[in-house]
């Protein structure tokens, strides 16, 4: 039975962890709005385009999957709510962070539990890119 203790410790819960969120979210948002306002962006989205057409992503699709991958998910998100992208694009940038996310602490506890660096990092952006190359052919 749901007591009242109950609803106020999950809504706490609940608000701690949007306002943890946030955190991250808000302030990439707004770095990633100004260097498109700044045309930083379009520079960037021109260097990696042709990199990114084979996933069938725009050149600045390359922001949310470097942040995705270095910092977390949550950065990886507040990057794309600033940037225009398709359904698609979208659900081929979640796929492949699903497989390669936060790499520096992910690599970090596979190391400390034995596992080669070398084969999680292959394994992972391996997965990411392979994930990435079929939904562009299949969506």
């Amino acid at each position: 039975m749901v007591t009242i203790d109950t609803i106020k410790r999950g809504t706490k819960n609940g608000f701690n962890t949007v306002i943890e969120l946030a955190k991250v979210i808000i302030p990439v948002f707004f770095a990633v709005t100004i260097l498109k306002h700044t045309h930083v962006l379009d520079y960037i989205a021109s260097f990696f385009q042709p990199l990114m057409k084979a996933f069938g992503l725009p050149g600045e699709a390359v922001v949310p999957l470097v942040l995705g991958n270095v910092i977390n998910i949550s950065a990886a998100i507040g990057a794309i709510a600033s940037i225009t992208l398709t359904t698609k694009q979208i659900t081929i940038i979640a796929v492949m962070l699903s497989f390669s996310h936060t790499l520096p602490v992910e690599t970090a506890v596979s190391k400390k539990m034995g596992v080669s660096v070398m084969v999680v990092l292959a394994i992972r952006i391996g997965l990411a890119v392979i994930s990435g190359l079929i939904l562009n052919i299949v969506i």
